[in-house]
């Protein structure tokens, strides 16, 4: 950022401070959320993303991702090779569930 577009956000970030406008915002006195997992991703999808997020909607392969968790879960809590076996089918058929949205979202997003 160039020195006098520096200064000018941080006087502009100072007189919305004098005004009061920066208190009462949602989320005031609370940690910033973990947006770390955003870093390796490009910005127009970290937003969508973030957007469906606040709005409590997430993308497809948001939830299979969750559901895949659970399955590996259950698969390390198995005790018998039958319960190990049906886990594990049911990873491989996630895991290809998976891997078709995260294949459509990005042939959506691509220009």
């Amino acid at each position: 950022m160039s020195q006098s577009l520096g200064r000018l956000v941080e006087r502009q970030i100072q007189k919305a401070l004098a005004e009061g406008k920066l208190q009462g915002l949602e989320g005031e006195g609370k940690p910033l959320p973990d947006r770390s997992g955003e870093a390796f991703t490009d910005m127009a999808t970290a937003v969508a993303v973030r957007i469906m997020a606040e709005a409590g909607t997430l993308p497809e392969e948001f939830k299979i991702k969750k559901l895949l968790e659970a399955a590996r879960e259950n698969y390390r809590a198995a005790k018998t090779e039958d319960e190990k076996h049906v886990a594990m089918a049911l990873i491989a058929e996630l895991e290809q569930r998976y891997s078709i949205a995260v294949e459509a979202r990005r042939r959506f997003m691509a220009p």
